[in-house]
């Protein structure tokens, strides 16, 4: 009888059926800047974000107009590292170890928004030319917006606050954290939201671009950490926890190497809690910074005021 030769047919790994590509290398510190998978998308909306602030500027200075160096180096540095976020080692390692997506939410969050002082909306509101025929054009649509009832709503220190920290927990113990990692759609979603809460809160605190409230500076440092208090709460509560938030993903990806799922997960735990401190620490420094300088110009407006005499009758 003839032999039956069985050649090795290839069999997808869990990660392969869980995400649709093959488990990456194992991580290393070298692997998050040479592993890439770009998304097209934020890659132009990243490009597109810093060539019209920077035309915006240059429009600035051909007029004469000044525009603080800072603000330009702020906003680009936000967006290089919105690009890397969204199409480095983090995207491509997130989906497999909850870490590293645990790192990428801090960063979208408290790190991008480092942006926030480059004043995007006061510079579209300098730059962009005023329709003097009635027609709304971006600059009156801008400002519509910005100007609008919800966006009076939201960017109230306390709700801004409130959806920075309370989404937090609502993301992670709810079914949107599974949406948001097994779908595409979600997983954007995701991008989205933690960009805009991280860019409310930190506007909140030490923004330029104009708001319909800010709180005093005392109540913004008493607000700032009100707010951190309660992530590190989040934090500490996932570094002691002992079941997985999403054990048939996380816990399913069939690894060889790292962590184990639960241990990566208690990792990502200590990431939320100590990561997400330090830039906590430089907004502390800012708010203070800027409260000295406001109360250094209130003293000389006080000072350079004549004080009112008055005239016996």
């Amino acid at each position: 009888m003839a032999q039956v030769v069985l050649t090795d047919i290839p069999t997808s790994t869990p990660a392969q059926i869980l995400t649709g590509e093959p488990l990456p290398p194992e991580l290393t510190f070298a692997r998050y800047f040479t592993e890439w998978n770009v998304d097209l998308a934020w890659l132009l909306f990243c490009a597109f974000g810093i060539f019209f602030y920077l035309a915006g500027v240059r429009r600035l200075h051909r007029r004469g107009d000044k525009w603080p160096v800072y603000r330009s180096v702020l906003w680009v540095s936000g967006l290089v590292i919105l690009f890397y976020l969204t199409s480095g080692g983090l995207n491509v390692y997130q989906d497999y170890l909850f870490s590293v997506h645990m790192m990428m939410h801090m960063m979208l969050t408290m790190l991008v928004p480092v942006l926030v002082p480059g004043a995007p909306v006061t510079l579209a509101a300098r730059a962009i030319i005023k329709r003097g025929d009635g027609s709304r054009g971006p600059r009156e649509w801008i400002l519509i917006a910005v100007h609008s009832k919800f966006a009076g709503i939201v960017a109230n220190p306390l709700v801004a606050a409130g959806l920075f920290a309370g989404s937090l927990w609502v993301f992670y113990y709810s079914p949107i954290f599974s949406w948001a990692t097994t779908d595409h759609i979600g997983h954007q979603w995701m991008i989205v939201h933690f960009l805009i809460t991280g860019y409310l809160f930190v506007q909140s605190l030490i923004g330029i671009d104009p708001v319909p409230f800010r709180l005093p500076y005392p109540f913004r440092l008493l607000l700032l950490i009100g707010t951190m208090v309660f992530h590190a709460f989040f934090g500490v509560a996932l570094m002691m926890g002992t079941s997985l938030l999403l054990a048939d993903w996380y816990g399913a990806m069939g690894r060889t190497w790292g962590l184990s799922a639960i241990a990566d997960q208690q990792m990502g735990g200590g990431i939320a809690w100590g990561v997400g401190e330090l830039p906590t620490i430089a907004l502390a420094i800012v708010v203070a910074f800027q409260w000295s300088r406001s109360d250094e110009k209130e003293t000389k407006r006080l000072i350079a005021t004549p004080i009112a005499r008055t005239t016996p009758n």
